[in-house]
């Protein structure tokens, strides 16, 4: 499950792309407009900082900007970003050691299966298709 942290990174980020003329666009700003703490999201967009996908700017006039493009962030990495692994299991986890039951669990090409359905859907989303 998405959890609001999720939800809320790309609301974030979604807002950032709404306004790209604007300049470093405040926390307060975003926080107003999304209805959502502006003290969660300082924790949310200092993350987003650690991880490239925004650059923050301190004092008068700052605020935060995109890094890059709307159509160059997958929905999949801002959510893998904020949320850690996307694996329904976790088995399948990308730090998960090796499982002993692999090679004769019944249930693993399920949640392979389904695994690959749920990163080619949110790694095929880019910020710009959600604007």
């Amino acid at each position: 499950m998405i959890s609001t942290k999720g939800r809320y990174a790309l609301r974030l980020m979604i807002d950032i792309a709404e306004h790209p003329d604007e300049g470093y666009i405040p926390l307060k700003d975003i926080a107003e407009r999304q209805e959502i703490s502006k003290k969660y999201l300082e924790i949310i967009a200092k993350e987003l900082v650690t991880g490239k996908l925004i650059s923050g700017h301190g004092g008068r006039g700052g605020g935060y900007v995109l890094c890059r493009q709307p159509g160059e962030y997958t929905v999949g990495e801002i959510l893998e970003l904020t949320e850690g692994s996307l694996a329904t299991v976790a088995c399948l986890a990308n730090d998960a050691p090796p499982c002993n039951r692999s090679s004769i669990c019944k249930t693993l090409p399920l949640w392979k299966e389904f695994d690959k359905m749920v990163y080619d859907f949110f790694y095929g989303k880019t910020l710009a298709d959600l604007l």
